[in-house]
């Protein structure tokens, strides 16, 4: 018998003081059973560092760890063009080449204890592709992760390379550096 995800909602206050957007989500997002709570949050937190005000194109979920050709987010047009594909964690180069075709935007966020290693074995092979690679402190990812609760409100301030996150079971700050821009 296949285990089911567990259901997660959020009620966050967004306030990007880097692109002045201001917004209330309601997010409903499935955690799958292999998944980690630490990689869950991960995933909703780069869902509010790349939520757009445009309305021609949606982020969204995607069945994430459920299909293999899919990444963790996207976003499309009304016409369904790829806009922008995510992906979390150490994704292989060929991934990567694949995402940097079929998209606009590529992005991969890697958060855990095991980036520093995959960034330096890979970071020459990864540079001539149009990708941005982001990097979090998997301390601060595991900080964020125990603010988690099935049901949850909790407000995200972003500002420069950082996020303070407030919830009821407390808060938390988190950082990021840039290691590559893409190249265009």
């Amino acid at each position: 018998m296949a285990l089911k995800p567990t259901i997660y909602k959020f009620s966050i206050s967004l306030s990007d003081m880097n692109r002045h957007l201001y917004q209330t989500l309601n997010l409903t997002v499935a955690q799958h059973p292999s998944e980690n709570i630490e990689r869950m949050m991960t995933r909703v937190l780069v869902y509010c560092l790349n939520i757009e005000a445009d309305q021609n194109t949606k982020l969204e979920f995607t069945k994430g760890l459920s299909a293999v050709d899919e990444p963790d987010l996207w976003a499309k047009t009304l016409d369904d063009q790829l806009m922008l594909w995510i992906d979390l964690g150490e994704p292989s180069l060929e991934r990567i080449k694949k995402a940097s075709r079929l998209a606009q935007v590529a992005k991969v966020y890697t958060f855990n204890s095991k980036s520093e290693v995959w960034w330096s074995q890979n970071q020459t092979k990864l540079q001539p592709l149009k990708v941005d690679i982001i990097q979090f402190d998997w301390s601060e990812i595991q900080a964020l992760a125990k603010l988690a609760q099935r049901n949850m409100a909790f407000s995200i301030s972003l500002s420069g390379d950082s996020a303070y996150v407030a919830a009821e079971l407390g808060d938390c700050e988190l950082h990021w550096s840039r290691l590559q821009e893409q190249n265009t």
